[in-house]
């Protein structure tokens, strides 16, 4: 397996580009894209030039180097995202930190979710918290996780929507349209109903009314009379 083009730049954006050889944070003869004595030819001195295409060679062949080493020590299935992003952290601090690291026991155990903290703990250099490896374990973390969540999405049950097929053209969907609208008509019907029945009682109710008021005032008069007739 190769680096893609994201881990690429983010190992170009972070070791940045040097023509002219110079020390690094902890002493050690650097050039090019990080390019140091350890990773191989050509040897790093004080003084020493190359050019953007010297550059980008060595680089290209380091990486045969740091790619092998990741590739051997790893013993599950990685996507390109994951790879990237732990060669770019072993091109950082040696095969041999990277064979030891819990970083790589995270990975072989399975435990992606756990591998952007254990990264996170290599942001020192002399002892010391460096800004700019803080900076570079988070993003190589990010790059990490982002292969993990695109997997996890691949994998996860999402039911298909019908081919070819609008919601409105689903069959399950027009059943519960209509049941709805029919629920709704029903409803409206009903309502319209009862209210029609009430207009069609009013008038009778009227008379019953009417009927009750004079049969009750024809029992009142009956009653005073009877009263003043001394009965």
């Amino acid at each position: 397996m190769r680096m893609g083009p994201k881990g690429l730049a983010l190992l170009k954006t972070f070791e940045g580009w040097r023509g002219r050889a110079y020390q690094d944070s902890v002493g050690v003869w650097t050039i090019g894209y990080g390019h140091t004595s350890m990773a191989g030819p050509p040897t790093v001195k004080r003084g020493m030039t190359i050019t953007k295409a010297e550059g980008e060679r060595i680089l290209k062949r380091d990486l045969k180097k740091y790619e092998q080493a990741v590739s051997d020590a790893v013993r599950v299935d990685l996507n390109q995202e994951q790879f990237d992003a732990l060669v770019s952290f072993t091109y950082n601090v040696g095969p041999g930190n990277w064979r030891k690291s819990s970083v790589l026991r995270m990975v072989n155990a399975g435990r992606f979710d756990a591998v952007p903290a254990r990264l996170m703990l290599w942001n020192k250099a002399g002892g010391k918290v460096l800004r700019g490896l803080t900076r570079r374990r988070a993003a190589e973390g990010e790059l990490f996780s982002s292969g993990s969540k695109e997997s996890k999405f691949a994998a996860a049950e999402i039911p298909d929507a019908p081919i070819g097929k609008s919601p409105t053209q689903s069959t399950t969907n027009i059943a519960a349209g209509l049941s709805a609208v029919a629920g709704v008509t029903a409803a409206g019907r009903e309502i319209v109903d009862n209210t029609n029945t009430m207009m069609q009682a009013a008038p009778w109710i009227v008379v019953c009314i009417v009927i009750a008021g004079a049969t009750w005032w024809i029992w009142r008069e009956r009653n005073r009379k009877s009263r003043e007739d001394g009965i």
